[in-house]
């Protein structure tokens, strides 16, 4: 076995790609009412529930997180009930913009390069648009970017592929929104947020949150 592939358990680390509660940046993009009505490449009850997952999971792991608007009052309308419930507006102040790219706008710029992680995760309506704009923004300044494609909408399959295969070729990493929730956790013996994340799954992740509960409740038997 070469010294590239000989590990001890002492010494396995990480891939330092992965993601952590405290190495990025949550950025979440205009899940409001308008951009949902509009959405086509996925159900919207779907994008709603992968919405509270990476909105639930990321205030579990207190990960560091911006909420941006694009005209909240005169347009688009008020956030998905799910993204509220975990991040209210009122005390968590949103960034309302008027430019299509977040990364345009000098307050949600200020508000995402100031919490100082190099990596940045995006999730957003619409693809093709307010996805696309910050994620080729950021990688154009040395970010890594991670975009969760199944929280992410746009008018069309064909628009939210597109788009997909646009930020991959210019190096942004995909993942889903169950995956983002459990790169997190990491570890079940992690017992202080294990009991969070399971709730949240249960709640919103579908078969594998029937899953879970059928486990806890036939286990006891």
């Amino acid at each position: 076995m070469s010294n590239a592939t000989k590990h001890t358990g002492a010494e396995a680390q990480p891939s330092p790609a992965l993601l952590t509660p405290d190495n990025h940046t949550l950025v979440l993009i205009d899940f409001e009412g308008q951009m949902g009505f509009a959405t086509k490449n996925i159900d919207i009850m779907e994008l709603r529930q992968n919405v509270a997952l990476i909105a639930g999971g990321s205030k579990i792991f207190n990960v560091a997180t911006v909420v941006t608007t694009v005209a909240e009052d005169s347009f688009s309308g008020p956030v998905f009930q799910e993204l509220e419930e975990a991040y209210p507006k009122a005390t968590s102040g949103y960034i309302d913009r008027t430019s299509m790219n977040t990364w345009e706008d000098i307050n949600a710029y200020r508000a995402i390069v100031g919490k100082g992680k190099k990596k940045i995760v995006l999730g957003g309506l619409w693809t093709g648009v307010c996805i696309v704009g910050p994620a080729l923004s950021a990688i154009a300044e040395g970010y890594e970017v991670y975009v969760i494609t199944d929280a992410c909408g746009d008018v069309s399959v064909e628009a939210h592929e597109r788009a997909v295969q646009r930020m991959l070729q210019a190096g942004a990493i995909p993942m889903t929104s169950v995956q983002y929730v459990l790169e997190l956790q990491r570890d079940w013996a992690r017992t202080g947020t294990y009991e969070p994340v399971t709730t949240l799954m249960k709640k919103h992740s579908g078969a594998y949150g029937i899953g879970i509960q059928y486990g806890h409740n036939m286990l006891k038997h």
